[in-house]
């Protein structure tokens, strides 16, 4: 739906903004679409899908560009505030941090599938509830001093992303699979076979610094890489203060968050339980 098209896209790029604790103060909108067959009235609605993000984001749309474009596109250059004391970075966690994951994951697997006409209305439902849920907790998590490191879960899935910020601060990462968020009728489609194929290019670039159990299946490691679009923030804090940073998530509708493993000393990587 070209309404939605507009809204996820809106809400992943206003989430660089969130992911570094900052508040977004204004947006410029990027719309490309081949202009001699593509429809105006979808047209209207992608921007129209933009324009309510920002509405709820409180952040007017200040201008931008169209183009005339073979393959359509749509996004937005979001800008946005933070006293420079409180950026949170990728790479300064710290050895003892708990790592907390916003969103549940999934979004890419449900993508896979949507192309193929395959998700069900029930499961669209809940991508798109997903992928259109702004990453708000950001701004009240950079006033933590307890929160050392933060970053968004998105095109590099959830190993590639954690690697960012044990690369970054030269620390090991651990995390138990069971304990991770994942969407109902993603889990599903996972089990099922569906996958991305980003999810394998994601695997083969972190896969020397990782180690999985002996013998886990498949379907496991493709949703550890699986691409987010408009994915939850990473949370790195200290942890005296996780219970602070869950709540934050659950005061603001994040059903989902929860506490997934924890940072160490150690040989820079991760391993999976």
């Amino acid at each position: 739906d070209p309404y939605d098209f507009g809204r996820i896209a809106a809400t992943n790029a206003i989430s660089d903004v969130y992911a570094m604790g900052g508040k977004p103060i204004f947006a410029l909108a990027l719309l490309g679409v081949p202009m001699n067959n593509f429809p105006r009235e979808a047209m209207a609605r992608i921007v129209a899908g933009g324009h309510s993000v920002c509405d709820v984001a409180g952040i007017p749309i200040a201008g931008g560009h169209s183009i005339d474009s073979p393959e359509p596109f749509y996004g937005l250059v979001a800008l946005g505030l933070i006293q420079p004391d409180r950026v949170k970075r990728n790479d300064q966690a710290r050895a003892g941090d708990v790592l907390i994951l916003g969103k549940g994951l999934g979004i890419g697997i449900m993508g896979a599938a949507l192309k193929k006409g395959e998700l069900k209305p029930k499961a669209y439902a809940q991508m798109l509830e997903t992928a259109t849920q702004l990453n708000t907790p950001g701004i009240a998590l950079a006033e933590l001093e307890g929160v050392h490191a933060m970053t968004d879960v998105t095109g590099f899935g959830l190993l590639g992303h954690l690697l960012e910020i044990c690369r970054g601060s030269r620390l090991r990462g651990d995390i138990e699979f069971d304990r991770l968020p994942v969407l109902s009728a993603a889990l599903h489609l996972a089990q099922q076979g569906y996958a991305t194929g980003a999810s394998e290019r994601n695997w083969e670039s972190c896969s020397r610094d990782v180690t999985l159990p002996h013998g886990m299946a498949d379907w496991k490691q493709k949703l550890l890489c699986d691409p987010q679009t408009s994915g939850g923030l990473l949370v790195a804090c200290g942890a005296e203060s996780a219970g602070q940073v869950l709540s934050i998530f659950q005061e603001q509708g994040f059903k989902h968050a929860r506490e997934i493993g924890r940072l160490a000393a150690g040989p820079v990587g991760v391993t999976v339980r």
